[in-house]
């Protein structure tokens, strides 16, 4: 037994992959060929989309909506665990990158799940919400930049219906949001961004340390 969460070590990690990890094939080599762009961290790992997967399962989680798409890794495994007609409105400001993405959602199936708005995302939510998308969604995952996190976040609660789930990516920003010589404008987003969810009576809360951090809040 133990009080605190485990720190993984590469040797455990491996374990912990090796153990539970069902990465379809298709996803493997998305993973492999974003590895190889400028910007690969931007990616979540495998088991984080495993979890997302196992998330939109358990919601039973028809209507989607994504912040931030890059190379379509997260929405493949969001798109895989829906149901025929269930549909993710995915929002970037990349071509270059989402076209990867519309490659690998076509060899994964799932191409017409997916609704991609190449538009700054803050005007995609919201034309959703002008066009009387609140509370019609089930779902949303925020994984974009972060100085926008708390516009992002405040459209998605306005379009996620009562109970649905609104999970938010690099919450613990590579511990800089501990260390108190770090004050970029995107450190102090997210540490704005984390104590306002604290007290946010709207909704049912929970920090995880997956990945980058991951939080999940429930809209009451």
């Amino acid at each position: 037994m133990t009080r605190r969460t485990l720190n993984l070590d590469e040797r455990l990690h491996r374990y912990l992959q090796e153990m539970s990890l069902r990465e379809p094939q298709v996803l493997a080599r998305l993973r492999q060929e974003t590895a190889r762009l400028d910007d690969p961290d931007m990616q979540i790992g495998p088991e984080q989309g495993q979890f997302m997967h196992l998330l939109v399962q358990l919601t039973g989680a028809r209507r989607l909506i994504e912040i931030g798409t890059f190379t379509g890794y997260s929405s493949t495994w969001m798109a895989l665990a829906m149901p025929e007609g269930g549909r993710i409105v995915t929002c970037d400001v990349s071509e270059d990158y989402t076209r990867i993405a519309r490659r690998y959602w076509a060899e994964a199936g799932v191409t017409n799940k997916i609704d991609l708005r190449l538009a700054p995302a803050l005007q995609t939510l919201d034309g959703l919400i002008a066009e009387g998308g609140r509370e019609r969604y089930d779902f949303a995952f925020i994984d974009a930049d972060k100085e926008n996190y708390d516009g992002y976040y405040e459209r998605c609660l306005t379009l996620i219906r009562p109970g649905g789930l609104v999970a938010v990516d690099n919450v613990l920003w590579g511990g800089s949001v501990v260390d108190p010589d770090r004050h970029e404008e995107s450190v102090e987003a997210i540490r704005a961004f984390n104590a306002k969810l604290r007290d946010d009576e709207r909704i049912t809360l929970s920090m995880l340390p997956i990945g980058d951090g991951l939080t999940l809040a429930r809209k009451r």
